[in-house]
Order: C-alpha cells, then sequence, then structure tokens
C-alpha cells in the first residue's frame, strides 16, 4: 500500500511517520506526477489559504480533485478539511468541492484558543480518542451520502466520512493513538 501526504506546508511530517509506524509506504507529495501510483492521499493540516495557493502553483489542484472524483481515499485533517469540502467560510480558500459539507474555518478562534479532548468516535472503537484541536475549524452541515463520526459535547461536528473521503477537525497525526489512521487505511484497503 502507498500513500501520498500532500507536502507542500502544514504536518505532513508527523502523518508520514503515524503511517510508517502502521508499516506503510508513506510518500511526500510536492509535484502532480508523485500522485501516480498512489493507493490513498492525505491533505495534512496547516495554513489552509497557503496549501491552497502552493497546490494551485504546482498543478495540484486539478488533479487531487479528479482523483478524490474517481474513487481515490482521501483523508484532510483540519485545513485538509476544509479543502476537501464543497463549501467553506473563507473567501481566501477554494475548495476542491469534492466532499457534500460546508466547513467554517478557525470555528474555535485564535490559536490561543486551540485545545485538547477525549471524543467518542464509535467507528474507531469504545476508547475515547485523545483530539487535538489547534485553530480548527469546523463541519457547520452536511449534505448528500456525507456522515458525520464525531462531535464535540456540545455537539459540533469535527469529524465525517463519504464514501472513500474522510476528514477531521481535528490532528490524529499529532497523537500516539494511531487508530484514526488505522481507519483511513481500512477505507483505502477495502476500496469502499
Amino acid at each position: 500500500m502507498r500513500i501520498g501526504v500532500l507536502a507542500s506546508q502544514g504536518a505532513f511530517v508527523e502523518h508520514i511517520a503515524a503511517l510508517r509506524q502502521l508499516r506503510v509506504e508513506a510518500l511526500p507529495v510536492r509535484l502532480a506526477k508523485e500522485l501516480n501510483g498512489l493507493d490513498g492521499l492525505i491533505i495534512p493540516g496547516g495554513e489552509s489559504t497557503s496549501i491552497s495557493k502552493l497546490m494551485l502553483a504546482a498543478n495540484l489542484t486539478e488533479e487531487i480533485k479528479s482523483l478524490a472524483q474517481n474513487g481515490l481515499p482521501m483523508f484532510g485533517t483540519c485545513a485538509g478539511m476544509i479543502l476537501l469540502a464543497n463549501k467553506n467560510s473563507d473567501q481566501d480558500v477554494a475548495p476542491l468541492g469534492v466532499m457534500d459539507i460546508t466547513v467554517r474555518r478557525n470555528a474555535f478562534g485564535r490559536q490561543r484558543e486551540s485545545f485538547e479532548t477525549e471524543l467518542s468516535i464509535p467507528v474507531l472503537g469504545e476508547k475515547p480518542f485523545p483530539a487535538v484541536f489547534i485553530r480548527a475549524p469546523a463541519i457547520e452541515r452536511v449534505n448528500g451520502k456525507a456522515e458525520i463520526l464525531a462531535r464535540l459535547a456540545d455537539g459540533t461536528a469535527v469529524a465525517a466520512r463519504q464514501g472513500k473521503l474522510l476528514v477531521s477537525a481535528f490532528h490524529p497525526e499529532l497523537t500516539s493513538d494511531l487508530r484514526f489512521h488505522r481507519y483511513f487505511l481500512d477505507i483505502v484497503d477495502r476500496g469502499n
């Protein structure tokens, strides 16, 4: 299994490390040709405006969008969730528009309002998941076939899945708990 991690900006090194702990071939993706032969792609957290602009500059935007539309499994964390969404609250970020969700950027405030919490994520089992939120977005609306996988105690949606597309507002790559990455690899492996 070969998983690419978009490496324009953000927490790509941490995702690659998590995948390698799971004994998966993990490759940084900076150029369109590096998307060839991948079984899945992770779009990491970082600064969504910067990632969006760097994707355009490297001619990755349309290629990634096409791959998602043609069934390549993708996992977007934080900024990656903003980019995979149909709509977002930021006029500076052109989303790929491949997942039927509406996302609000910086939903919890600035850097100093970042937080960690234990989340109930039934698809990962009964044990709570340690979720790290850094200038995190939130899912405001799901449509079509998108389904919410996790909510905060106040009801705010923070993870969702739509077929082979998976997103989280938090950073699973910043914890030692590999269950969310394993869940994505199961999606890749099963092809559904």
